[in-house]
């Protein structure tokens, strides 16, 4: 028996072997581009090849670091997610809270609606969209946006919502509603405190996928100065092909500090693992 298990133990070291391998090949497939944005940002030469610059230079960062190109962009960024974050976790959590408590008929059917709505790409309905913001004369509206934009989050935060509700055993709701609480009492008092991690891992990735959404504002937005910086990121590619890569690098680097940023933050109020606890949740 001891001969059989001795022969069979090196299979799983082998494959152990391989696993680890190819995660780091992906590693490094994944952080070569990002190194490359690194470099180039000091690099008064950067061009599209990857290379070590033959003088660092901060000039890159000089010329981005401008209230124009830089701060008012980040800024309506950093309006147009959070605000967007905000609603949609705020609304998801609502409407999951009868789906995940409150079982009919129409659950199903709701659902399955809900993750049909969630595939849909964004570009098939930007032209309706425009247009029916054209007609209420919302264009470069911020709020109207910004509830386009949490309206568009909102089907796969519902759905993300409901599966960390479900992890939550409905005798904590029970025992509130002996003591008098109403629905909403126990919603607000025992399930939204123990959804926290997954709250925290709902409201990052709404924030992540507006903070990167190109197309929504670069339709409804025509005003300069409420573009935010996934739009102005745009005016680094010229005319004819003509791309500045240092400064592109530059903005690149500092248009992905809020994001590391918010990140910290959750680990730092949530505990070093609140985003894996919350997807598992």
């Amino acid at each position: 028996m001891s001969a059989k298990l001795s022969m069979a133990s090196p299979k799983p070291k082998v494959q152990k072997l391989w696993v680890n391998l190819a995660l780091i090949i992906a590693g490094i497939l994944f952080l070569a581009p990002l190194l490359w944005v690194f470099i180039a940002s000091f690099d008064a030469r950067a061009g599209l090849a990857a290379s070590i610059p033959e003088q660092f230079t901060l000039d890159n960062y000089r010329e981005v670091l401008t209230p124009e190109q830089t701060f008012i962009p980040l800024g309506n960024s950093l309006v147009l997610s959070g605000f967007s974050a905000l609603i949609t976790v705020i609304v998801a959590v609502l409407a999951a809270y009868p789906l995940s408590r409150f079982r009919t008929k129409f659950n199903m059917g709701y659902m399955y609606t809900v993750l049909f709505a969630s595939g849909l790409p964004i570009t098939a309905m930007m032209i309706p969209v425009y247009s029916l913001f054209v007609q209420l004369k919302m264009l470069d509206n911020y709020p109207a946006v910004i509830m386009f934009l949490a309206t568009t989050s909102l089907p796969m935060a519902v759905f993300m919502a409901k599966n960390f509700m479900d992890g939550i055993p409905v005798s904590l709701e029970e025992a509130a509603w002996v003591d008098g609480a109403s629905p909403m009492r126990a919603l607000r008092s025992v399930i939204i405190p123990l959804m926290k991690p997954g709250l925290a891992a709902l409201a990052i990735f709404v924030f992540v996928m507006v903070w990167g959404n190109f197309f929504v504002p670069f339709i409804l937005l025509s005003d300069p100065a409420k573009m935010p910086a996934a739009v102005t990121i745009y005016s680094f590619f010229g005319q004819h092909g003509a791309i500045a890569y240092g400064g592109l690098a530059a903005y690149s680097v500092i248009y992905t500090i809020p994001a590391v940023v918010l990140y910290l933050i959750i680990t730092k109020f949530f505990g070093a693992f609140a985003l894996a606890g919350g997807l598992k949740g």
